[in-house]
């Protein structure tokens, strides 16, 4: 019997989905993002097809798009990442520097990254305490009050951060939240001076969380560690030394991956309002 000849795997191919993937390992040499124009000219399509895939990717949040037209690759795919190799990623390279910043803090650490307008927790390494906390991975926490999403907010680019408050739709919790996208901006301006963010029992009475960003080889906030203790034991008088703790460790796993490597001109810009 003749066989048939095989069909050449082109004849499988989508070109939009083809094209959709390229955009997509296109962004990730461009941190800061680019105009639909020059993914355009980068990938040699009709600026009407990168539009409707762009768009495609905007709505199921796998890109970002600023009120520029500047795109970017959302965090959604750190988060898909994460779940599918249940975590291992950013925890292999930082779980050591969890265990010894709760080693010194005894309090649980935990690290977590922003999916669209929310902080998913990635990771985390439970206090030494006999009363600690504790999270689900994947446990989704607001932005206005969890302070790691203060932390990788304050890091974030100008215009992609704008985009986030825009979305954010601030409830208040209690008598602590900060309800207003005026004093929120300010809140993150304050982190970005002291290099670490706070949630004085913003959500729940009688917590305190501090944060610092967890920076790439081009300075962008990919995630954030962050601790959480009852107020009498993470008192106001001790906000400072703990920041300075939790940003220490913090640069270390930032260190770890590649931050600090580059030139001083080719690191993105990721702070200012």
């Amino acid at each position: 019997m003749k066989k048939r000849p095989l069909k050449p795997a082109s004849r499988y191919k989508v070109p939009n989905l083809e094209r959709g993937l390229k955009m997509m390992e296109l962004l990730l040499d461009y941190p800061n993002g680019l105009q639909q124009t020059e993914i355009a000219a980068h990938l040699g399509c009709a600026k009407t097809s990168v539009y409707r895939i762009v768009m495609t990717l905007v709505e199921y949040g796998y890109l970002a798009r600023d009120d520029d037209k500047t795109v970017r690759l959302s965090r959604k795919l750190l988060a898909m990442g994460s779940r599918t190799l249940a975590e291992e990623d950013l925890m292999t390279v930082a779980v050591d520097i969890l265990k010894t910043l709760r080693d010194k803090i005894k309090e649980t650490v935990l690290i977590g990254t922003i999916v669209e307008t929310e902080l998913v927790v990635l990771g985390q390494v439970l206090g030494s305490q006999p009363f600690k906390f504790s999270l689900n991975l994947g446990t989704r926490l607001p932005l206005h009050t969890a302070a790691p999403g203060k932390a990788i907010l304050a890091w974030l680019p100008a215009p992609e951060r704008n985009s986030i408050l825009a979305k954010i739709s601030f409830p208040r919790f209690n008598d602590h939240t900060i309800c207003d996208v005026k004093q929120y901006t300010q809140e993150l301006e304050q982190a970005a001076l002291d290099g670490y963010a706070l949630d004085r029992g913003e959500q729940l009475s009688g917590i305190h969380c501090v944060a610092a960003p967890i920076l790439n080889r081009f300075g962008y906030p990919i995630a954030a560690i962050w601790i959480t203790g009852p107020v009498d034991r993470i008192r106001h008088e001790d906000l400072p030394r703990v920041g300075a703790l939790v940003t220490e460790h913090a640069q270390i796993v930032s260190k770890r991956l590649g931050h600090g490597l580059l030139p001083r001109n080719g690191q993105t810009k990721t702070t200012g309002a």
